[in-house]
């Protein structure tokens, strides 16, 4: 899509997609697992939070399969903001909301008290476990009765070493050679947004914002489903695996 700026918003979703599935070869696979359980246990029609949503991947996948669903996003990052804006522009099925998942009053933001499901995939490492858990209690307060949340994320096993580091050195073979094929890794993305003259602001209020991407706590995915339990949803349990990442379902 194309809007009168001249920015081609489709060609920016393109990019963005290619350079996480370079982190993520597996990405798709996650997001079909996760929509697969939408549909399970809250039906084709429904009201979806995609939380730290950055450019709409999530809400863009959701719609194609459940043209009934109703999506709103909410992240604080200026710039995969106005990305997710523009693409979506003119779709009253989406909205967006600007705001800070630290900050403990960030769902008085959003235009719905509840949500059939709060989906999240690759957003939520940057936030360490004690602000994490108490997102999670938030979260749950969201979630309708027979409601769900996902999280797909780096979730490590810290008791398999030698499988992860087996694991890590076999990625990172692949994603040299993926490199030398000509893909984008994340700090040449961001340079080439940087250069863009309608992502260019954005882009500079967002590094003003979040500094260099940093990481936070990486948990196992048996913690995730333990708090998540704890901190208000009846069951939790992993439904998809890879060697380095999971997706935890949550229902309430």
């Amino acid at each position: 899509m194309t809007t009168t700026t001249g920015t081609d918003w489709g060609a920016w979703q393109e990019s963005w997609d290619r350079q996480q599935e370079w982190y993520m070869p597996d990405r798709e696979e996650r997001f079909r697992v996760m929509l697969d359980m939408v549909e399970a246990l809250v039906g084709p029609e429904p009201r979806v939070l995609d939380l730290a949503c950055g450019t709409g991947t999530i809400t863009a996948r959701l719609l194609d399969r459940f043209p009934g669903a109703t999506s709103t996003g909410v992240d604080l990052d200026p710039a995969l903001l106005t990305i997710a804006r523009g693409t979506f522009e003119g779709d009253d099925r989406v909205s967006f909301v600007t705001a800070d998942l630290k900050d403990p009053q960030w769902p008085s933001l959003l235009p719905h008290d509840s949500y059939d499901a709060v989906l999240t995939a690759t957003a939520l490492h940057w936030l360490h476990s004690e602000p994490l858990a108490a997102l999670y209690g938030r979260i749950a307060e969201l979630v309708r009765d027979g409601g769900v949340f996902m999280n797909a994320d780096h979730m490590i096993d810290e008791t398999t070493p030698r499988i992860n580091a087996a694991d890590r050195a076999q990625r990172h073979a692949r994603m040299d050679q993926a490199k030398t094929n000509g893909v984008l890794d994340w700090a040449e993305w961001w340079q080439l947004a940087a250069q863009d003259p309608v992502l260019a602001a954005p882009t500079a209020r967002r590094f003003e914002i979040y500094g260099e991407h940093a990481e936070g706590d990486t948990p196992s995915a048996d913690w995730h489903a333990r708090v998540l339990r704890e901190r208000g949803f009846g069951e939790a349990r992993t439904v998809w695996r890879s060697p380095s990442d999971a997706l935890v379902l949550a229902v309430r």
